[in-house]
């Protein structure tokens, strides 16, 4: 009868294990030296960083990466429909399929046009009241 826990305990105990090992491993090969002002910047890949890193981004450009990623789905739509269209004319329905994709793209261009008219694709540049380096207007520090 307890045979037949025996492959929950080695999938237990194998589940544990490889979340221990990587720890373990890091723990055992990394260096142990005093963490220096360097790795305390808020990154760590040659450059100094400029500014804090809590810079407020203009709300303009979430809007036009959500506009961004709404039409590269409707791109990701119409590639499996571009490939079958051809089976579809074969079967009759050419013209109920193309109306289909047309009323999708329609719906999607008069989205489009929307957020065209409401002006959330116009990018206006931030000026930033403590600016430095490149937040700064026209990159020139104030001083």
């Amino acid at each position: 009868m307890y045979n037949d826990y025996i492959p929950v305990v080695v999938f237990t105990a194998l589940a544990i294990g490889l979340l221990a090992a990587p720890l373990v491993i890091q723990h055992l090969v990394s260096p142990r030296h005093n963490k220096r002002n360097d790795k305390l910047m808020s990154y760590e890949c040659g450059e100094v960083p400029e500014g804090s890193a809590w810079v407020k981004f203009n709300v303009r450009f979430y809007i036009i990466a959500l506009v961004f990623i709404i039409f590269d789905v409707e791109v990701v739509f119409l590639f499996p429909w571009a490939a079958v269209y051809q089976s579809f004319i074969a079967q009759g329905q050419g013209l109920l399929v193309l109306f289909e994709m047309l009323m999708f793209v329609i719906i999607l261009t008069v989205g489009f046009a929307y957020v065209w008219v409401k002006g959330d694709l116009d990018w206006v540049k931030m000026q930033l009241k403590y600016a430095h380096g490149r937040y700064s207007k026209l990159g020139v520090d104030k001083k």
